[in-house]
């Protein structure tokens, strides 16, 4: 019997929300397989069976909150995932055998890690000395329990055809590439968006609920943990931290109007979500080339001021279990075909309640879109461990004074900037905001950074 304690999945784990479990007493489990669904402090996770055997006993019902180490599952009459070393292989030379000797091409149990206890050196010993396993092998039952895949109840149907890009954006997501239908059976990103979007409608079951809410004839309570425990523990720490400070400027944005309309009609952005909130990423890439004191943190145990090298920029995402705010790492490298993809995904991901907790690690400057609310501005706090965040207003038709003085009807926004004073000054937030909206007015200015 095997007892599966709940893993420290990354970020100091202490504890986590049994979601669902995806498994029942009596199933029988292959190493990998994915039993539980836990929702962390930030998002929800997939935990794979670290074990091959049969479901004896769930330990934990769905809803519990669980400490890390508690045991949650006992799965009989399997084997464990890492076996004793074979004596028979003969002696590794790390220098001449790189897959040997390189860990991260060992095999591993998928989400735990690279195994760090098998030896790299082994004792070398004779094949003829070392007993014939396959003597010992009775191929009569083999063939017993390996029918031929017409005759299992249960034969899987062939391997859907997918690039790997594909095929890990579909795992991202949680979708079974098998469900995706496509005219010619090969699968493609926009085939997986598409997919995802209509999912809740072709399977409820799948879709991300909201917390429970107990209500009366006189309030109603909703249950504070989970992503929204975190968001709101970390907006306090936020605001009573670094000293906010918050600029607006309002501005003209009617040329990246006609920009965003131009991409939707180009054949390099087919298939993918094109919105101002994407041109809105590419002036904040920009701009913080001019002022890379938005893209830092303040060090308060060495009391330095860090400033990053590269832009991995957070874009909060509202979902049922509150507001995360997953990266893009590495974002002021990409193009913005690139940039495009990725926010595609990263927005999918989110609403589908599966982004994981490595996602919104690591940032260093933050977008958030409340124009998509009717919302014309507001003060957004800074995410922990951040010196700037933008905010993206309503963008609407409204009367203008042109260049001419003349009053004319353009798409106008307002774009909000808090910044961190211990580490931003104003002319530096100042400059900053300005850059962005001048992009914003004008996008030919991109060629000037």
């Amino acid at each position: 019997m095997n007892e599966f304690k709940l893993p420290d999945v990354g970020e100091g784990l202490t504890e986590a929300e049994i979601v669902r479990w995806c498994v029942a007493v009596g199933d029988t489990v292959a190493i990998n397989d994915v039993l539980v669904e836990i929702e962390t402090a930030k998002s929800i996770v997939e935990l794979p069976s670290p074990y091959a055997g049969e479901v004896r006993t769930l330990l934990v019902a769905e809803g519990d909150t669980v400490h890390v180490g508690t045991p949650i599952i006992a799965i009989g009459g399997g084997e464990a995932p890492a076996p004793e070393p074979d004596e028979s292989v003969p002696e590794v030379d790390p220098v001449s055998d790189p897959v040997e000797a390189a860990p991260e091409r060992q095999a591993m149990l998928v989400g735990y890690g690279p195994r760090t206890d098998v030896p790299v050196r082994r004792r070398r010993v004779p094949r003829a000395a070392a007993p014939s396993r396959v003597a010992s092998v009775d191929t009569e039952k083999i063939v017993q329990k390996s029918p031929p895949p017409q005759e299992r109840p249960l034969g899987r149907p062939p391997r859907p055809m997918a690039k790997p890009p594909v095929r890990k954006l579909a795992k991202d997501l949680g979708v079974d590439l098998a469900d995706i239908r496509t005219a010619d059976g090969v699968i493609t990103r926009a085939d997986v968006h598409a997919f995802v979007g209509s999912a809740a409608v072709r399977h409820p079951e799948r879709a991300v609920e909201a917390p429970p809410v107990m209500t009366s004839d006189e309030e109603e309570r909703i249950p504070i943990k989970g992503v929204r425990k975190w968001t709101a523990e970390a907006m306090v720490r936020s605001a009573f931290t670094a000293p906010h400070v918050t600029e607006w400027v309002t501005v003209d944005v009617s040329r990246t109007m006609d920009l965003v309309a131009t991409l939707r009609a180009s054949r390099a952005f087919e298939g993918l979500k094109v919105s101002p909130t994407l041109i809105a990423a590419k002036a904040v890439c920009l701009a913080l080339r001019t002022t890379p004191q938005l893209n830092a943190r303040w060090d308060e145990d060495a009391q330095e001021i860090v400033i990053k090298k590269s832009v991995n920029l957070g874009v909060a995402a509202a979902t049922a279990r509150g507001l995360v705010v997953p990266n893009i790492v590495g974002a002021d490298r990409m193009s913005l075909v690139e940039l495009a993809r990725a926010l595609g995904e990263l927005t999918a991901t989110a609403r589908a309640g599966r982004t994981q907790p490595a996602q919104m690690t690591g940032g260093t400057f933050s977008l958030t879109n409340i124009g998509v609310f009717g919302v014309d501005a507001g003060t957004p706090i800074l995410n922990p461990g951040e010196s700037g965040i933008l905010a993206l207003g309503a963008i609407e038709r409204r009367p203008w004074v042109d260049e001419n003085d003349q009053i004319v009807p353009r798409w106008v926004t307002t774009l909000a900037l808090s910044f961190d004073h211990r580490v931003v000054d104003g002319e530096q937030g100042s400059r900053f905001l300005a850059d962005v909206a001048a992009i914003l007015r004008d996008p030919a200015m991109a060629l000037t950074h």
